[in-house]
């Protein structure tokens, strides 16, 4: 246990070097005037009430939902119910605990499904969405088969480790690392396919647009794409992804419709990202975060007391699944809030470099507007929600950064 707590405050001050210094806590320069964050002063009292009554009526399904999730966790670490439910499992022990994780999710997930159904019923109402119930289902049966898979690999990962080594805690951080740098490279050309189609923009004035755009910021794409986001949502959304042979500009088909130079500004804030290497320095803060996951979970397994609780003597019992789920599932949740913190400031630098690339911060306002107006933003979000849910910043907060950048670079308040 000492060489495994030892790591883990090695560990932890990576993490806090890495996130300390690749992180922009000040995104504008020092003198950079103060702007007001003020709602009313872009959105209507019509639109700022309609985002209002649109969180409201989704508070409800999320926080049941994240509630559910942490009951179950807890049901699975502090009773055996986990235990008992894999006793019923037969065959190899790596089966046993392919078929438990399997199992376990099914439970939570036939609980969860009709919360969904809740929450989607009102993304229709308020026309976000586009799809039907059995396409929305086909998703989110997709989904749930990614994220059932990678748990169980983890599972049986650790598992494994503790039924051939005493201190498994090493090879399980070091793979937990590796993982974590492999799945980053892999999830563009092999995850993302699964839930879009992507075809390759037409040749036209948008297209070189972007293409001498990213070429003057300085960053190597290899394509432009359309995915056809309009078979979900009617939501508007662009995005960079991969790395090197792999990065290519997505845009939704979605905003295909807004003006072009909106179309870029989004564009410029998502070569932001990667002119500043954000998905390699995420990736690294991940492998890291999940190095350092594995010696907590080793500490926190290690005493009898835990393992009594949850049904097992040891993590090698293939009946341990149930345990290490219910931990993997705190683990993110109470590091979402701290993910959030770190992804504001990366995206509102991301904003910044947009202003610094297109030197038009009316049209940024503009596109903000029409962001959160489509997108039914949160408008004024309350502290709790900003903590649990923000990767982002508010609309209105995002306007106020392109004013005081305005204001810090001689020009008039758009």
């Amino acid at each position: 246990m000492r060489g495994a707590a030892w790591a883990l405050i090695g560990l932890g001050a990576a993490i806090g070097v890495v996130v300390g210094v690749t992180t922009p806590w000040r995104v504008l320069a020092a003198g950079a005037p103060a702007v007001a964050v003020d709602p009313a002063r872009d959105f209507t009292a019509a639109q700022i009430a309609r985002a209002a009554e649109f969180d409201s009526a989704l508070s409800l399904p999320s926080y049941l939902s994240l509630a559910l999730t942490l009951v179950f966790a807890g049901l699975l670490i502090v009773t055996p119910f986990g235990a008992r439910v894999l006793s019923a499992a037969r065959g190899p022990w790596w089966l046993r605990v392919v078929c438990g994780v399997v199992a376990l999710t099914a439970v939570v997930e036939v609980l969860r499904w009709p919360l969904g159904m809740w929450y989607e019923t009102y993304v229709r109402a308020y026309g976000l969405s586009t799809q039907t119930w059995s396409s929305w289902s086909a998703d989110r049966l997709l989904n749930l088969g990614v994220r059932t898979l990678l748990v169980a690999f983890m599972v049986v990962a650790v598992v494994g480790l503790a039924r051939r080594f005493p201190r498994w805690w090493i090879p399980a951080a070091a793979g937990a690392f590796v993982l974590t740098v492999a799945a980053s490279f892999v999830y563009p050309v092999a995850v993302e396919p699964l839930f879009n189609d992507f075809r390759p923009m037409p040749a036209g004035q948008l297209r070189t647009d972007l293409l001498a755009m990213a070429a003057r910021d300085g960053v190597p794409v290899e394509d432009v794409l359309v995915a056809d986001a309009s078979r979900r949502t009617t939501a508007l959304n662009a995005y960079v992804s991969g790395f090197g042979a792999t990065r290519r500009i997505v845009v939704y088909d979605t905003l295909l419709g807004a003006p072009e130079n909106e179309v870029q500004t989004i564009v410029a804030h998502e070569l932001g990202h990667a002119k500043n290497d954000d998905v390699l320095h995420g990736t690294l803060e991940g492998g890291l975060a999940a190095a350092f996951g594995a010696c907590l979970l080793f500490l926190v397994t290690s005493p009898g007391s835990v393992r009594r609780r949850a049904g097992i003597a040891s993590l090698a019992d293939p009946r341990a699944a149930g345990l290490l789920m219910g931990l993997l599932s705190v683990a993110s949740v109470l590091s979402g809030p701290a993910q959030n913190v770190v992804s504001r400031h990366i995206e509102a630098r991301a904003d910044v470099h947009a202003l610094d690339l297109t030197r038009d911060p009316g049209r940024f306002v503009a596109i903000q507007k029409r962001l959160a107006v489509a997108n039914i933003s949160d408008l004024s979000p309350d502290p709790v929600e900003y903590v649990l849910y923000a990767s982002h910043p508010a609309g209105p907060e995002r306007i106020a950064t392109a004013r005081s950048w305005a204001l810090l670079n001689g020009m008039p308040e758009p």
